[in-house]
């Protein structure tokens, strides 16, 4: 699966403001008052521990942004996995600009790194079976296309992007609208063939309504694995089948293996651990 690099303009974006964040309105003031503006040095940012990388655009963009004389070599390319000890960025040049950027740099890489791992550790827990593990719209304001990017470099595959890009008809919606039938019809007078349809169920018995009427995806929300498998048969290959709600790395294996089409998961975004990465001075 290809990994496409991050827009340039979004990542400049993205790290000149968690920049100006930190160095306010003064600069990084312990520097400047520790570290002799001649000062050079070499650094490597390594593992801590085992793990997916991701973000390492925005790591560079830290660097050089700060001192564009800085040089920054990446090791370890999003999507290259890692263990304790691999270096992922080596750098030489001023001292000072390693020190001021260091913060930035390793937040955006542990927190992307994170999210890759932990979509990979689910990837791995389902190989075989042919279902993708999906993200969702659980992310940190103002980062979701970063952490999407991670997701596709732990080998996951990214749902939509936002409220803008399909229709997602969920048991809200169904309330407001009155009904399956009409929540659907209503979907489907609006919007243009290009764009898909998604709609969540519960029960077996609301999968039957939304057969009747015809979606291109429907969401099985915290449904049993018995009740999967039924929906799967039931369903027939008429409509892509997402299994969403108390998927965990103990729970994913079992719900993949029920014959849905794809898995996704929030807590890869909102709550995996950021991987344990650090920079030292060579």
């Amino acid at each position: 699966m290809a990994i496409f690099p991050l827009p340039r303009p979004l990542v400049e974006t993205n790290v000149r403001a968690a920049l100006a964040e930190d160095l306010g309105d003064a600069g990084d003031i312990t520097t400047l008052a520790t570290i002799p503006a001649e000062a050079r040095a070499d650094a490597v940012i390594a593992a801590r521990k085992p793990g997916i990388i991701a973000g390492t655009a925005l790591a560079e963009a830290a660097f050089t942004l700060v001192d564009p004389a800085l040089k920054v070599e990446i090791v370890t390319q999003d999507g290259g996995t890692v263990e304790p000890g691999t270096e992922v960025i080596r750098l030489s040049g001023p001292a000072r600009a390693i020190l001021t950027a260091e913060r930035v740099a390793l937040n955006y890489l542990g927190h992307l790194s994170g999210i890759a791992t932990a979509t990979g550790d689910l990837v791995r827990a389902v190989e075989g079976t042919g279902v993708l593990i999906v993200c969702t719209r659980k992310t940190t304001p103002g980062l979701r296309t970063l952490e999407k990017h991670a997701v596709k470099c732990g080998g996951g595959q990214n749902h939509r992007f936002g409220l803008y890009d399909a229709v997602m008809i969920k048991d809200n919606h169904i309330a407001a609208a009155g009904s399956i039938a009409g929540a659907l019809q209503a979907a489907k007078a609006a919007t243009g063939h290009m764009v898909k349809i998604e709609i969540e169920v519960d029960t077996l018995d609301q999968l039957g309504e939304v057969l009747e009427e015809g979606a291109d995806v429907i969401l099985l929300d915290n449904m049993s694995t018995e009740d999967m498998r039924k929906a799967v048969e039931v369903n027939a290959g008429r409509s892509i089948l997402e299994a969403s709600g108390n998927v965990t790395i103990d729970t994913v294996r079992a719900i993949a293996e029920t014959g849905v089409d794809v898995i996704s998961s929030g807590w890869i975004t909102h709550s995996a651990p950021t991987l344990d990465l650090g920079l030292d001075w060579k």
